[in-house]
């Protein structure tokens, strides 16, 4: 074998069973898409004594701690994005639908902004769900995999 398809087979092989794993999101990524998934809580009084707080869909708290545990995570994902000149959700995208295998690591730190930067800031989650982005980062991943391999999930 040459280089090339080593290179592609160890991708494949090691995303793989992490992409499995979130493709079950994919319908709720779909339904919610340009839906807010998170609610400001007002309860009883709590104006007078608190500040309100958001409270997020539980799904979404499901895909954040699925995706916690997999390995596509980048924590230096603002290099990812310094150096592809990403600046706003358009550019993600755009970016997105023109990934290829070689930029699994670009899919990655994408992802990685909504879910490590939700950690900090919340409405990162929402958004990610709210403009598409992280339904797109999936589908392009499955896509990416299933081109190279047998179908995932």
């Amino acid at each position: 074998m040459d280089k090339d398809t080593l290179y592609i087979q160890e991708v494949v092989e090691g995303y793989r069973p992490d992409v499995e794993r979130l493709v079950k999101y994919i319908p709720w990524l779909e339904s919610k898409l340009g839906t807010n998934v998170s609610n400001m809580y007002k309860g009883e009084g709590i104006a007078e004594h608190s500040m309100a707080f958001p409270v997020y869909d539980s799904t979404l708290m499901s895909l954040v701690q699925d995706v916690r545990r997999t390995n596509l995570l980048d924590r230096n994902y603002a290099y990812i994005y310094s150096r592809n000149h990403i600046r706003n959700a358009a550019e993600e995208q755009r970016l997105i639908a023109k990934a290829t295998i070689r930029e699994m690591d670009m899919l990655k730190g994408i992802l990685s902004k909504y879910i490590l930067g939700g950690m900090t800031k919340g409405r990162l989650w929402t958004e990610g769900v709210y403009n598409g982005s992280i339904l797109k980062v999936l589908l392009k991943m499955k896509e990416i995999l299933e081109y190279w391999n047998r179908p995932v999930g």
